[in-house]
């Protein structure tokens, strides 16, 4: 198949993920990059760094136009994760790609586990801020040092410990995406590899194109549906990553 037919295909259901679900973009975009397109894994990774900024800041539009964007939580979410993620991204290049893959495996499993279970009460606000600085630091450290935007795990944190509705999380979420992937991005500046932009900017365009179709989808499925299919995305996701680091 071409490899420009398969690009706009990828790039399209990626999309998707990234408008309807807050994330699943990096977790996606990547395995296709090497798997579908031939991209070395460098080049995969800081490709599906400029795909998923793009796609995230054209969501983090149409939600915020909604109102379904914390831009307060949100903002501190962002900023208290970028110092960690360029620290954890130095520490990831020490460690072997198996040892990357099965933490990345583990991580997401854990995530999908608790957006499985019921959400508690929402914190009160003191609470909020305080978990959305340690929460967002956290996230930053397992983007940086997995290589990914962060989506699938932002989610989770901002429901779980932050207590936003589902809707008003996965907005939120590509507010923290699209700060989160900038920083990686600029951290990786000279060292991205062969970079083929004849297949990357088909991809970013279905990407941005999906992702508007995305949130008409999110905005027709309830909050509830939303969480659990998000959940089982990332146990497949999980157990997809965990099978190809063990073989």
């Amino acid at each position: 198949m071409s490899p420009l037919i398969l690009a706009l295909a990828a790039g399209a259901v990626i999309g998707l993920a990234l408008g309807a679900l807050g994330g699943g973009g990096s977790v996606l975009a990547v395995p296709a990059l090497i798997y579908l397109l031939g991209f070395s894994p460098v080049s995969a990774t800081t490709a599906g760094l400029i795909i998923v900024t793009a796609t995230s800041a054209t969501a983090l539009y149409a939600h915020a136009r909604d109102g379904n964007v914390a831009w307060r939580t949100g903002a501190l979410f962002a900023a208290a994760g970028i110092v960690p993620a360029v620290l954890a991204g130095a520490a990831a290049g020490r460690l072997p790609a198996a040892a990357l893959t099965t933490a990345f495996a583990v991580v997401a499993a854990l995530a999908a586990l608790r957006m499985l279970r019921p959400c508690g009460a929402e914190p009160p606000e003191r609470i909020r801020s305080a978990g959305a600085a340690g929460a967002g630091a956290g996230l930053g450290a397992v983007t940086g040092f997995l290589g990914v935007g962060g989506g699938f795990l932002a989610v989770p944190a901002l429901v779980g410990v932050l207590g936003l509705r589902m809707k008003q999380a996965v907005g939120t979420s590509l507010l923290v995406i699209t700060v989160n992937s900038l920083a990686a991005l600029t951290a990786r500046a000279g060292t991205g590899g062969d970079l083929r932009w004849d297949v990357i900017a088909p991809f970013t365009g279905a990407a941005i194109l999906g992702a508007w179709d995305g949130k008409r989808l999110a905005s027709k499925i309830t909050g509830p549906t939303l969480q659990r299919v998000f959940a089982f995305v990332l146990l497949g996701v999980a157990a997809f990553m965990l099978v190809d680091a063990i073989a």
